[in-house]
């Protein structure tokens, strides 16, 4: 035991001395490797943790392991990561197999036999060193599409065992793809600072599209003034050849007068620091046109670690003259495009801080906000700047609250903050039934929360629009192709729910728990067991589904098989 402690504590001492890619890996595939997703990718409220393989567009690809080592852990979701696998390697660090069809047959026993054992299909199992030793290039699963997927392919991560960093696996591939192409730059943002900054007379941030100038390079033509203190951001993808898919760049750097001033460049991160993304994006733009702009500059309360700047990535513009600026991005392959931009100093009225009706947030504290009906409590970290907070409110004395209008823009929070709701109208029995929603674009979304005096508490993850809402409407279970079941020896439904979401659900074959596997759309299937289910006797099905307001509906079958 200590000659194994000292020789990992050896090899992760020389990961972290070297490049951390100390051994080759093996294609995880039999057939060439072709990416539909590269690491740091952006992603909603997460950067992308690892490389997407594609599968050829079809599930059931094996799989071999990419190196020695054991399979330490395994779990199973409708969402997420679906069906994963965990290897631990010798050399310190985790590989990671998401959206599995399958796992290889030993692994699936062990996982099915905790899965009757804990009565759920939804499970994550820690393995022993000893339970399922690999081989590198040993089959270890079928490739899928199950969990948050949008499509068959494989989600590949390369993890720190120690730190529990993910690093960019394509380091370990660059020998099997080929990237001749650089990234494209697609915008440029121009965001003055709130009462620090003004670009041509205005508060308001300024999108500039680019174009081709006659030597087909990119150009900005319209005249920018600017003054004070702006920041700058970039909308760009990166591409690769043999593929229409789009890619997130690896590395952003941005001069001003030939000086860099900013540099990201993303080749590992913690987990835990994924959801600065929100400060690294314009959150905004993502959230109402879905259009990520990457911010070249740092919010004081953004503590991820890939970037690094000269006071900040902020530009003051305290000269009437010329502002030269100029964007290198960079993929993994070396390949980069450069795009150069001016800016034109101007001395110009600074706009005041919107301050009407306005409460003035500070990133560094707690913030509470109060008013008829409502509390709003944001906890110490969770702002990546100062906001004047904007608060209006649509009265109606005929629904359960009034509509809460939190700020005039969308903002994310780094974890949650606490949202109190007042009930105008308290007249459910069952109090469970009330709940937050969101309100985007005139679809509501769930948000839950407890009952508690005539009030309705829920965790919130930024700021919007909210109201209260009731759910007193049952799930609906609804058979799927029954008149396939007997041929095919198995039982599907889809649940379904009308406004708080399936919460639990739990399937019975004659009095016993019987497993019945969800996807990400909400059907569930039971595939007949030899081993549980007696052939040529009647079985009597009792299948139960509640949504998050405990509503429930029932179903009940009988069969023969």
């Amino acid at each position: 035991m200590r000659k194994q402690t000292i020789l990992i504590l050896i090899t992760l001492l020389l990961l972290k001395t070297g490049n951390g890619y100390s051994q080759e890996l093996r294609n995880p595939f039999d057939f060439p490797i072709l990416l539909s997703g590269n690491f740091g990718e952006l992603r909603s409220n997460h950067f992308h943790s690892g490389i997407d393989f594609k599968t050829q567009g079809a599930e059931g690809r094996a799989i071999h392991a990419v190196q020695e080592g054991y399979i330490s852990q395994a779990s199973v979701s409708p969402g997420g990561y679906g069906n994963a696998l965990y290897i631990t390697h010798p050399d310190g660090t985790t590989t990671v197999y998401a959206h599995l069809q399958r796992f290889s047959d030993p692994v699936a026993s062990s996982i099915k036999e905790q899965q009757y054992i804990q009565e759920k299909f939804a499970v994550n199992i820690l393995f022993e060193p000893d339970q399922f030793p690999v081989e590198k290039g040993e089959f270890i699963a079928l490739s899928g599409n199950t969990g948050s997927s949008a499509g068959p392919h494989l989600h590949f991560e390369v993890r720190d065992s120690h730190t529990k960093e993910v690093l960019d696996p394509i380091e370990y591939y660059k020998e099997s793809i080929t990237d001749n192409k650089p990234p494209r730059i697609l915008g440029i943002m121009i965001y003055p600072f709130e009462g620090e900054g003004v670009v041509n007379g205005s508060r308001r941030k300024k999108e500039l599209l680019p174009t081709a100038g006659k030597d087909g390079t990119l150009v900005i033509n319209p005249t920018i003034e600017a003054w004070g203190k702006i920041g700058i951001g970039v909308k760009a993808y990166d591409y690769m050849n043999h593929t229409q898919n789009i890619y997130g760049v690896k590395e952003i750097v941005l001069k001003v007068d030939s000086q860099q001033v900013y540099r990201s460049y993303i080749d590992r991160f913690g987990l835990d620091k994924t959801r600065y993304i929100n400060s690294f994006i314009d959150y905004g733009e993502w959230i109402n046109n879905r259009s990520f702009y990457m911010k070249s500059f740092m919010e004081p309360g953004n503590r991820s670690t890939f970037a690094e700047s000269v006071n900040r990535g902020i530009i003051t513009i305290d000269e009437n003259r010329p502002y030269h600026l100029t964007y290198i991005l960079t993929d993994a392959f070396g390949n980069s495009t450069e795009m150069s931009f001016q800016l034109t100093g101007k001395e110009q009225p600074i706009p005041s801080p919107y301050q009407q009706s306005a409460e003035l947030f500070h990133w560094r504290s707690e913030n509470r906000f109060g008013a008829k009906g409502i509390r709003l409590t944001i906890p110490k970290g969770n702002l990546y700047k100062d906001y004047y907070f904007k608060y209006s409110v649509k009265e109606d004395s005929t629904t359960l609250s009034a509509t809460h209008q939190l700020h005039d823009e969308p903002v994310a929070f780094h974890q949650t903050a606490a949202l109190s709701l007042h009930i105008q109208h308290d007249t459910l029995t069952h109090k469970a039934q009330y709940g937050i929603v969101q309100l985007h674009k005139g679809k509501a979304s769930w948000i839950g929360g407890h009952y508690r005096d005539g009030w309705v508490d829920a965790n919130i993850r930024e700021l919007g629009t909210y109201k209260i809402a009731q759910d007193k409407i049952a799930p609906t279970i609804t058979p799927l192709q029954s008149n396939t079941w007997a041929d095919k020896h198995r039982l599907v439904f889809r649940l379904t729910d009308n406004l708080s979401g399936i919460a639990h659900y739990r399937g019975e074959i004659d009095g016993q728990y019987a497993l019945f596997e969800m996807d990400n759309r909400s059907v569930i299937t039971y595939q007949f067991d030899n081993e549980r289910l007696s052939k040529g006797e009647q079985h009597r099905l009792k299948l139960v589904a509640s949504d998050a307001c405990g509503n429930e509906a029932s179903y009940e079958y009988a069969f023969t098989w």
